[in-house]
């Protein structure tokens, strides 16, 4: 299953932008769904992930307080709200979908799948 992330762009720092990850089914929405972003020349790094359901919710300490995600299981969408943008969020955010469905707790990074095409954040200063 491959899931299609969007809404990215280019802002200045301070700005907001939302991103949206759009999964083909709506079966995709019984697994959690996890953001993650890749700088130029650095690896994938975790952001933020909801249980399937949208109560379980963690963050990476870089965004904890500025983004929030969100889901939409009615709409097959999962959000990336990102506030007060720095420089250093700019990448290339991608989104994924555990591998196991109803699962209980937020998955490792190993257990994702269904990597897509990211979309493109730049901040400027």
């Amino acid at each position: 299953v491959q899931l299609q992330a969007s809404g990215g762009g280019s802002v200045q720092a301070g700005d907001s932008l939302r991103l949206s990850c759009t999964a083909p089914t709506r079966n995709t929405m019984f697994y959690a769904i996890a953001w993650f972003r890749q700088a130029p020349g650095r690896e994938r790094e975790f952001v933020a992930a909801s249980d399937w359901a949208g109560v379980a919710k963690d963050y990476a300490a870089a965004v904890k307080g500025r983004f929030t995600i969100s889901r939409s299981n009615a709409e097959r969408t999962v959000y990336l709200q990102m506030n007060s943008l720095k420089p250093e969020d700019t990448a290339i955010y991608y989104c994924a979908a555990d591998n196991k469905k109803y699962r209980a707790t937020i998955p490792q990074e190993g257990e994702y799948a269904g990597w897509g095409q990211g979309t493109q954040v730049t901040v400027s200063s």
